[in-house]
Parts: structure tokens; sequence; C-alpha cells
């Protein structure tokens, strides 16, 4: 995680993120760097528009929700259900967030 970490910090100081650049940044955190994951995190950074992914990932996305195979709630529980379908669609757009950023740093 702290590859991906220095990374993004890289990135945020308009750096280039190159595999020396890495390395100094997590040595300075105090991590000793494997030279075998920077080298794989650059190769897999090459050519990704970060902001991008960073904007698509933090975009909420609404998930479909299955409103007719509900049962009509009684009155009183209409403001339960809205909330429980609220609460739904936050986690679903929650795991959507990480699972791009899992896809773009594997």
């Amino acid at each position: 995680m702290e590859y991906v970490y220095a990374a993004l910090l890289l990135h945020a100081a308009g750096k280039e993120i190159t595999e020396e650049n890495l390395k100094a940044v997590l040595e300075a955190a105090g991590v000793t760097p494997d030279e075998a994951r920077i080298k794989a995190l650059v190769a897999a950074l090459e050519g990704v528009n970060i902001d991008e992914v960073i904007e698509k990932a933090a975009m909420p996305v609404a998930a479909p929700v299955a409103v007719a195979a509900a049962p009509a709630p009684a009155e009183g529980g209409a403001e339960q259900a809205q909330e429980e379908e609220e609460e739904e669609e936050e986690e679903a757009s929650e795991e959507e967030a990480l699972a791009g950023l899992g896809a773009l740093f594997g």
C-alpha cells in the first residue's frame, strides 16, 4: 500500500513517477524499498491518467435497487426503508470505487 501512496504523493506534487523518485519517497518514509515492486508499479502506471482514474473512483454511481421485489412498508416504515436503500447505494458506490482502485494498482 505504501508504494501506491508514494506514487500518489509524487503525482500530487507534480513530480514524475519514476523508480528513483518512488525509491526516494519510500526511503524518506522509513520503508525499505523492494525494487521488483517499484518496477512493477511504474510499469503498471505507464500511460495511465491518474487524475481521470481518481475522478472516476470518487464519483458515486447509483446501483440498481430491486424496489419492485420489496414488500410495501407499513406506515412509519417508509423512512426506515428509504434509509436502508440509501445505505445500500452508499455501500455499492464505495465497493465500486475500491474495485476501480484495485484494478489500477492490482
